[in-house]
This record gives structure tokens, sequence and C-alpha cells, in this order.
């Protein structure tokens, strides 16, 4: 492949105190970056040459939480996942579809500039499917850590449907085994509940599957060299998940400090998501859909994220940021709201957030020396806005440029769901405290 040349812009280059460095230009060999410097020093001879017009170039950005499955359109009613899992993988025609709306929903995360994400919780092994064929060349799409099934108990968050239910600790260490078998690179836990789940108001996130399960779950795991994910929300299920070897706790909740001092002694990382409990907690519910008990009990959640992310913080224990693309009103084009909910609601600044997004994320996932940030010997995943996003993150919705492993999308077009839009965009710049709501 030529070697190419990016010239005339503003670098981000994705580090924690990142300021714009006009002038800059880069030249990218394959799929890697093989120098970045001002422009008036860089040798660019025998390079295509890319005029980028004063534009502002970034590292691509990094969902630490997806589910590649479901696209996030908005629901009237609860829906069935188990029904509609078993339908999706019903025959080969239905399996034809379901490959599909995977190779569309991959696309589709690239193009809204996520050129790395990891997948935690999909159908059978359609994760490390799509994954591998991204890696062949054959799928445009992300780069991938796949999380395929899940584990859950019976009764369970997505039990049934995108995760296998373990009854005792026997059953998840053989279904650590099972899921295994396909090379994922994680193996992810459904400890608590959700909103959804809660039988009393304040009650979200019970306890689900027992402290001997996850233990069970998490040393076979990590004998088989995997890192294991959990989704909890509630201080409980938070405290079982760290103190039985959880390594990145997904959601959270509202911690104490027992749980700040595990999340310490364990080296475990929080993955904020403030996605998927905003509409819940935020939105009328006429327009959620939710009855009173739902509505406060997504406040709980929404506050719990929140506070779980500050405190984590403030206690210099590491935050990563993901969309849990797939609940309702969370799309695979969105990532760019999390960055700015996580500015609005956490308190970080703008750069934090964007820092977050990129280097922080990939340090996180164990890519810190393959991409997250501008520099030569990593990987050629960028993007390019008109205007910097230092300034206003929402210029991250609409980008000049998508370049992943070095393969450049210019001006990419999303089909966007207009309710979805509607209703997110009332909070894009008047965020409320979910405190100042309850």
């Amino acid at each position: 492949m030529k070697k190419k040349a990016f010239v005339n812009f503003s670098l981000l280059d994705g580090s924690e105190h990142m300021t714009p460095r006009p002038g800059f230009a880069m030249t990218v060999e394959g799929d890697k970056i093989t120098a970045v410097g001002p422009e008036k020093e860089l040798d660019t001879g025998g390079c295509e040459i890319i005029d980028l017009e004063n534009q502002y170039l970034m590292p691509g950005l990094i969902n630490m939480h997806v589910h590649i499955p479901a696209g996030g359109k908005p629901q009237k009613k609860p829906v069935d996942a188990k029904k509609t899992v078993k339908f999706a993988t019903a025959n080969m025609l239905t399996r034809k579809y379901l490959e599909h709306m995977y190779k569309t929903y991959v696309y589709t995360e690239l193009l809204s500039g996520v050129t790395t994400f990891r997948s935690v919780g999909g159908v059978e092994n359609y994760d490390t499917w799509i994954r591998d064929l991204i890696r062949k060349g054959k799928v445009s799409g992300p780069r991938i850590l796949a999380g395929n099934m899940a584990i859950s108990v019976p009764g369970g968050h997505m039990a049934g449907s995108l995760a296998y239910e373990a009854a005792s600790p026997e059953d998840a260490v053989r279904y650590v085994h099972k899921i295994a078998e396909d090379k994922p690179d994680l193996i992810k836990l459904m400890i608590t509940g959700g909103v959804l789940d809660a039988t009393v108001k304040g009650g979200p996130g019970v306890l689900k599957m027992s402290p001997a399960i996850v233990k069970s779950a998490c040393e076979e795991a990590h004998k088989l060299g995997f890192h294991v994910a959990a989704h909890v929300e509630s201080p409980e299920g938070v405290r079982v998940a760290l103190e039985n070897g959880v390594d990145t706790i997904e959601h959270g909740a509202k911690p104490t400090e027992d749980i700040i001092r595990l999340f310490r002694e364990k080296g475990a990382v929080h993955v904020a998501t403030l996605s998927p409990a905003l509409p819940y907690a935020l939105f009328d519910p006429e327009i959620s859909h939710v009855d009173e008990m739902g509505l406060y009990n997504g406040r709980v959640v929404f506050d719990g994220i929140i506070d779980c992310a500050k405190q984590c913080l403030a206690n210099d224990i590491p935050v990563g940021l993901g969309t849990d693309t797939g609940c309702p009103y969370v799309t695979h084009y969105d990532m760019w709201r999390e960055i700015q909910y996580f500015h609005k609601c956490c308190g970080v600044s703008k750069t934090f957030a964007l820092y977050t997004a990129t280097k922080r994320n990939a340090e996180l996932l164990g890519l810190g020396d393959v991409t997250g940030s501008i520099e030569p010997g990593k990987s050629a995943d960028f993007i390019v806005t008109e205007k910097n996003p230092l300034v206003d993150l929402t210029v991250l919705r609409k980008l000049s440029m998508v370049a992943a492993r070095g393969n450049i999308i210019v001006n990419p077009k999303i089909k966007k769901m207009a309710e979805v839009e509607r209703e997110l965009d009332k909070f894009v710049n008047t965020q409320p405290s979910p405190r100042e709501e309850v």
C-alpha cells in the first residue's frame, strides 16, 4: 500500500493533558502510523498527500461495553429476550439475518468513530465469529475484544438469551470452559439483576449469583488466562464481585469505604455506562414507558453509576467508559453521548473525557501499546472533526473521516433513529443531576 501523509491538521494525541497542536502532519504506511510531527519538519516525500484543511485529528474512540446483536430501538413494552434469541437462531434463514445484523451493527460502530470495542454478551459464538471476520479483512468493522455468551443463573439477568444459566459452582466452571472453546477475549458474569428486576422502590440490582458461583467462575477463567467482567448494579453486587475475583465492574453502584478498599486491593476497574440508565432516570414516563417504580429505580442506578465513577476517580481507581449499546435508546452510533455524559454528570473536563474514551480505555483493555493515541508505531486508528471537541464534545457526532488500521472512510454517513435523536438531544446541553429530580 502506498504511504500516505495527512497534513495541515491540529493534533489531539489522546494523552491526559492533550491540547490542540496546529500545523501537524502524520505519515501512515499500511495499518501503522510511521511518523507524527510539525508539518514543516516531517518528511512526506513519496507519499500520497491528504490535506485535512485545518481540521482536528485524534485517536479513534474505544467503547468498553457493547452488546452487538441489539440496535437500541426504543421499546413500548419489555421484550422477551429468550424468545427473540430462539427465533434468531431457529433456522438457516433467521441465522443469515442475524449475521447481516452483526455485520451492519459493527460497521455502524466504525462509521461513528469507534475503532475498537469490547463486546460483553452476545448470541452464541457470533461475537468471536464477527471479530475473526474483521481480523481477516472479510468484514469492515472495529477491532473487537469479544465476550460471546455470558454466565448468569436461573432467573438471572439475560439468562437463557445472552447468558448461560449456572445453577452451581460446577455449572459455572463448565460454562467457562464451554465459552473458552471459541477463544474469546474475556468472560462475562451477570451477578445482579437490573432496574427491570426490582420488586420494590430502591431495590434494583438484587444479588442473583451466589458468591460461590462468582468465585468458581473467576478462578477458572483466570486459570485459562481470561479477565472477568461483571454486570452489577447494587453495592452488595459490587462487593461480592470484588471479593470473589471480578476484574471489571460494569455499571456499578454507590460505593462504601469497604468497596473502595476492595477496588484498590484487587486492582479492579470500574466501567461507567451512563447511557442506558439515563432514559429510565430522566425521560418523561410517557416516553420511556416505565412505571413509577421503574422511574425511581432508574434514578437510583443512574445516581449509583455516577457516584461509583466519581469516587473511583477521587481515589485513583481506573474508570473506563462504555455505552451498553443494545439497551433502549442506546445505539451503535452514540459513543459521543457517553463521553458527553461523563463530562457533564461526573464533573470531569472535556479533555479528560476524551482521553478516557481513547488512550485510557486502550490501556484498560491491555491495548495501550497498540492503539488509543497518535504515536509512531501505533495502529492507524483515528478520526477527524471539523471543529475542536475540547471546546464542544458534540462535534464528535459528525465526523469528516474515520480510519481503522489504515483503512479510511471519508465523510461517514449513518442512518439514525429520529425518535432516539429527538429525545436524547434534550439532554445534550442541559443534563440535570438526578439528585435534583428524585
